[in-house]
Parts: C-alpha cells; structure tokens; sequence
C-alpha cells in the first residue's frame, strides 16, 4: 500500500476548504483516509494554513510521499517534505 499526503476538498459549492490527510494512493479525492494532518482555507488571507508537523513527519519517515500542492504548503510553513 502506497500512502500519500494530498488534500481532500470539503465545503460547498465555490467555498472550498480543504483537509490535509495521509491516504492511500488507491482511494479517491474525497473517500477514505488514514488521518488528518491539518487543514487549508485558500479564501482567507492569515493563517490558511494549519498542519500538525509531528504527524505530517512521522508519516514522511514512514514512506508517505506529499503532493506537489502539499509539498509546496508544507514548505511554506517550514516543514521539510
């Protein structure tokens, strides 16, 4: 089992909001995962983004491998991807 770090769209239509999860590369967008890792509001503008750098790492130590988008949001913050 391949496991990713991507984000999963929630929200309504034209509002979205997205969760940062570590899921497997099988499942779809918005279906199962193993664990929420933090959350991303692209409509606001201080503090968009919030993620749990423990977890996000112990995933990454394990294997799991960020999205472009998460990879780029997890440098951002200052977590290396």
């Amino acid at each position: 089992m391949a496991v990713v770090i991507r984000l999963s769209r929630r929200g309504s239509k034209k509002r979205p909001f997205y969760r940062v999860v570590a899921t497997d590369s099988r499942s779809p967008r918005d279906g199962k995962f193993l664990e929420v890792l933090g959350t991303f509001d692209p409509l606001k503008t201080d503090d968009q983004f919030k993620i749990d750098a423990d977890k996000t790492q112990s995933w990454i130590k394990k294997g799991a491998l960020p999205s472009k988008t998460v990879s780029s949001l997890l440098k951002k913050a200052g977590v290396t991807a």
